[in-house]
């Protein structure tokens, strides 16, 4: 008896100590949830992949320079059932989105994707 509560105690902490890296995974430290931003531009690349969906857009400046900025969404499983498909957005596509700036520069955590017709993306989080 004292060796399976032995063994139960040691698999719970290995299970706890294995386990606990992927609950701060979906932190949002990267990001300046005080802050959202909002840019303009074309879509260079569109990758729909766990564990996050990506968007690469383009952005030019006022000044003529083009900015990468890179945009993360959640899984493309929380997405597709807002009826997203890895054909949802195409390079050369102009988007809006708007989103909390990451703390190292030109990357943001997608609140809002606006096409070129205005038409928005859903989300998948009640909208």
């Amino acid at each position: 008896m004292k060796a399976r509560l032995s063994i139960v105690v040691v698999l719970a902490a290995a299970f706890l100590t294995v386990t606990s890296p992927l609950f701060a995974h979906h932190g949002t430290a990267a990001y300046d949830t005080g802050k959202q931003v909002t840019v303009k531009g074309t879509v260079t690349d569109f990758e729909f992949v766990n564990p996050h969906v990506m968007i690469v857009v383009n952005v030019l400046n006022d000044d003529g320079t083009t900015q990468r900025w890179q945009g993360e969404l959640t899984s493309p499983n929380h997405l597709a059932r807002a009826g997203w498909t890895k054909s949802s957005l195409q390079p050369m596509q102009q988007v809006t989105i708007t989103g909390f700036q990451g703390k190292n520069g030109n990357s943001i955590w997608i609140q809002k994707i606006v096409l070129a017709d205005g038409r928005e993306l859903a989300l998948g989080t009640g909208d």
